[in-house]
């Protein structure tokens, strides 16, 4: 179980939230949403570890993921907003690359095959400065097809993507929800998987169905 307790974060002289407090179990999705500058992403990268929130803390089964670290690191794949690929690797290199710092090896046959099923035959070894913004993004997520970790945090993950794209992601991250994962993510666009028996979570203002 992941839980967040009495989570606070300032920005500048700005505090995003305060007092926040949820969890997320096996087999459960939590849509983070609220408007631009609400502290989405600051919240998504507080709970990786990547920030130090100003009150409270993050746990992973029971324990501050301060305290865990490296361990907690490697049940977690977090995919932020930006690609965060380089340019001058092709996009196999880029995903074996990747995947090795998660602690997976990958054959080129098994990123070739991963890469592909997103979409980017015949693009698998170019330079990735020359495809497009959703090409790149596609070679990003393909981590998702590679990585085994429990908990998957996503910012924006549709953001690029042609419609055929987004459907098939959204079965990507379903099927690790109905494999007893978890799943955190934020996205502007308004697709199937965010609505119905998922949990709902509010920064900046409240709807019907957030925690």
């Amino acid at each position: 179980m992941l839980e967040v307790v009495n989570l606070e974060c300032i920005r500048g002289d700005r505090r995003l939230f305060s007092e926040l407090d949820f969890d997320l179990s096996a087999g459960e999705l939590l849509h983070l949403h609220g408007h631009n500058g609400s502290g989405k992403t600051t919240l998504l990268r507080a709970i990786c570890g990547l920030i130090t929130p100003t009150e409270g803390e993050v746990r992973w089964q029971g324990e501050n993921v301060r305290r865990l670290q490296d361990e907690f690191a490697s049940e977690l794949l977090y995919i932020g907003h930006k690609s965060a690929i380089k340019d001058d690797l092709t996009g196999t290199e880029n995903l074996r690359i990747a995947c090795q710092l998660d602690g997976i090896p990958v054959s080129e046959k098994q990123a070739w095959d991963a890469l592909e099923r997103l979409g980017l035959r015949g693009h698998e070894d170019l330079p990735v400065r020359v495809l497009s913004q959703g090409q790149k993004k596609r070679v990003a997520l393909a981590r998702l097809l590679l990585n085994k970790s429990p908990l998957w945090i996503l910012d924006e993950p549709f953001t690029a993507l042609d419609k055929a794209a987004v459907s098939y992601l959204q079965d990507v991250i379903k099927q690790h929800v109905d494999n007893c994962g978890m799943v955190m993510l934020t996205t502007h666009q308004e697709v199937a998987l965010t609505r119905g028996q998922v949990k709902q979570l509010g920064l900046g203002w409240k709807r019907d169905g957030d925690v």
